[in-house]
């Protein structure tokens, strides 16, 4: 019988492998925090990676920073003039992250912004001006998130959205927990809105792309 434990691990084998700075990061997570199961994995890091390179991005949004893993990922590969806002609202586990960003030589091209994630949103120009969005931050928050990212979402936009399988629990009938019954809740709306279309990857935890319908 198939293990999928075992082909997640070999697609993670068979993935490029994190920068130094990325591996760095990682092990600090280990070490200094009390929840390092949040740090976006090596699977989710190359996908964003992948993507940023691909779309060469002016604008990108995350919400749900942590220790800086996924903001690293993709501030590497922005492009010249190329700027990345981060939402977070813990200055603890973020102090982690400006260090880490410092040292990679990319913190001029980030934003740390601490305060609730829809509150920062809410405050941006109300024109299309995101390029490249990540979301990764409290499940019962995601669909606010997404709302607030959309109505700025460019025409040539990409929103990624990390943990909608939530490790399978989103198909197992006896899991009505809130966090899981959020992350079901938006799977649906994202899946029955005619704005955009959606993917949802079997990478990592889950990783839902959308982008704006033609």
């Amino acid at each position: 019988m198939l293990d999928h434990s075992q082909l997640a691990a070999y697609a993670v084998a068979h993935t490029t492998a994190p920068t130094p700075m990325l591996d760095e990061l990682t092990a600090i997570t280990q070490e200094h925090t009390m929840r390092p199961g949040m740090l976006t994995g090596a699977a989710e890091t190359a996908l964003l990676r992948t993507l940023t390179r691909i779309m060469q991005p002016q604008f990108v949004v995350e919400v749900g920073t942590f220790t800086g893993a996924s903001a690293l990922s993709i501030a590497q590969e922005l492009p010249p003039g190329g700027r990345l806002l981060c939402c977070d609202i813990s200055e603890e586990w973020t102090a982690i992250a400006l260090d880490i960003w410092a040292q990679a030589g990319v913190s001029d091209r980030i934003e740390l912004r601490i305060g609730p994630a829809a509150e920062t949103l809410a405050g941006l120009p109300d024109q299309p001006s995101i390029d490249l969005a990540f979301i990764d931050a409290d499940k019962t928050g995601y669909k606010q998130y997404y709302e607030e990212i959309i109505a700025r979402l460019a025409p040539h936009g990409l929103i990624v959205v990390d943990d909608t399988l939530w490790d399978g629990a989103v198909i197992d009938p006896a899991a009505n927990d809130d966090t899981t019954t959020a992350i079901r809740d938006f799977n649906d709306h994202v899946l029955a809105d005619d704005r955009t279309d959606v993917v949802l990857l079997p990478v990592g935890d889950g990783m839902s792309l959308i982008s704006r319908s033609r």
